[in-house]
């Protein structure tokens, strides 16, 4: 098989992996060598089928020894296989680059007869475009469940990020659908991988000479859909992972059918809503202050038709009108349509003046959401209030039938559409 047919194959497997972002890295290149990473991350875009187009992203081979009944590349699906060497990876990653086709590279592979195996060939292809080829720009590598502590330590001194997948919310669903794979297995990883960044922080701050390991941190994906298992429980799972693994990011990742899927997998996809409803509460939880109770303190799935902030606020009217002159920065987050960045103006506004209704129109804020929440003690704000739940509910449904870009989602997140 040619490099270019293996290329196409194992470029449409790696399609399914989400979990590629950049952000939080800075490498600068070395003398003599070519490439760097940017603190602020790369700038991603994304194909229609969900690529990211400005790394090379690929998997190292399709072949596995797993049957996950969700995966195209599972061991007993009639696809395609391939599988690169270490040089052809090195070689396409430098060509790519030279060519301004990519910014780095997302590596991740089938299980080729064992994780330890797997992961020396990811390691290998990391190792030598760091040593050998002096390459600087961005390596995201898949972190493989139940590697050796001693591999995954290894991988993190060439790697920029690493991410071990979690696959499913629960346990249970992996005895459905994945049963070799274990949650204690994957976060035994992720633990491995949490403790060696620690690690590196602590002996860079005594030097800036110690070695760096991941220091875009690690990452998650989850699939939706492919079992009944609640927004709630996924939601309480991504929580859990932050809290305990410190991850930097859980993407979650709508269930795709698949050709010849097993039985125990839905005929259709989920609303592709859905995924995008989860990385809005993903968010409110890691930047917004909220806890995941709170959300689902009626319901353990959230709606299609309205953000899972709003829907909050219709759901504590007792804790509205927030005075944008007398608010917390913790209460001015949970107003709807208010953003981190507008927060932080408003307070740094307030602090030489009374902010009056002119000020926030000023600040270009989404005050057809925000005003039906807020008041500046001015006496007109109020007539917002009036409007019932049901008419505000009418006023900022949306019916969505598109997938939203998540970067797209985040920027207006910090900017004021949250």
């Amino acid at each position: 098989m040619d490099l270019k047919e293996k290329l196409s194959i194992l470029a449409d497997a790696a399609k399914y992996d989400a979990s590629c972002a950049s952000s939080g890295v800075k490498r600068k290149a070395i003398r003599g060598g070519i490439g760097n990473s940017n603190g602020t991350g790369i700038c991603h875009s994304y194909t229609p089928d969900g690529r990211c187009i400005s790394l090379l992203k690929i998997l190292f081979t399709n072949f596995c020894i797993y049957d996950c009944s969700y995966c195209i590349n599972r061991n007993s699906s009639s696809v395609k296989r391939a599988k690169f060497t270490v040089d052809e990876v090195v070689n396409l990653t430098m060509n790519f680059y030279q060519r301004n086709y990519i910014e780095g590279l997302f590596l991740s592979s089938g299980v080729l007869r064992s994780p330890d195996e797997t992961m020396e060939d990811l390691i290998s292809v990391a190792r030598k475009l760091r040593v050998e080829r002096k390459f600087g720009g961005y390596i995201h590598i898949k972190a493989v469940a139940g590697a050796s502590a001693e591999l995954l330590r290894k991988a993190g001194l060439y790697a920029d990020r690493l991410s071990a997948n979690i696959e499913l919310p629960t346990q249970t669903d992996l005895d459905k659908l994945a049963p070799a794979k274990t949650h204690t297995e994957t976060e035994e990883s992720m633990g491995v991988i949490r403790e060696a960044i620690l690690e590196s922080k602590e002996e860079r701050s005594k030097s800036s000479k110690a070695p760096l390991y991941a220091p875009g941190g690690q990452s998650t994906q989850m699939i939706v859909g492919a079992t009944g298992t609640s927004d709630k429980e996924i939601m309480v799972k991504a929580n859990s992972l932050y809290q305990g693994q410190k991850l930097k990011r859980v993407y979650y990742t709508a269930y795709s059918p698949i050709p010849d899927g097993s039985a125990a997998l839905p005929a259709l996809a989920p609303p592709l809503m859905r995924e995008h409803r989860l990385y809005q509460t993903d968010w409110l939880i890691r930047m917004y202050g909220f806890q995941v109770h709170e959300i689902f303190s009626k319901n353990e799935s959230l709606s299609l038709d309205l953000d899972p902030k709003l829907s909050w606020a219709l759901a504590n009217r007792d804790f509205f009108p927030v005075d944008v002159n007398l608010g917390s920065r913790e209460e001015l987050l949970r107003i709807p349509g208010l953003g981190i960045r507008n927060v932080d103006r408003i307070i740094e506004g307030r602090r030489h003046r009374k902010i009056r209704w002119e000020d926030l129109l000023r600040l270009r804020l989404n005050l057809e959401k925000v005003k039906h929440f807020i008041s500046t003690g001015e006496r007109e704000n109020h007539l917002g209030l009036l409007l019932s739940d049901h008419a505000i509910v009418e006023k900022f449904t949306k019916k969505e039938s598109v997938q939203l870009d998540l970067f797209e989602s985040s920027e207006s997140a910090l900017s004021g559409e949250v």
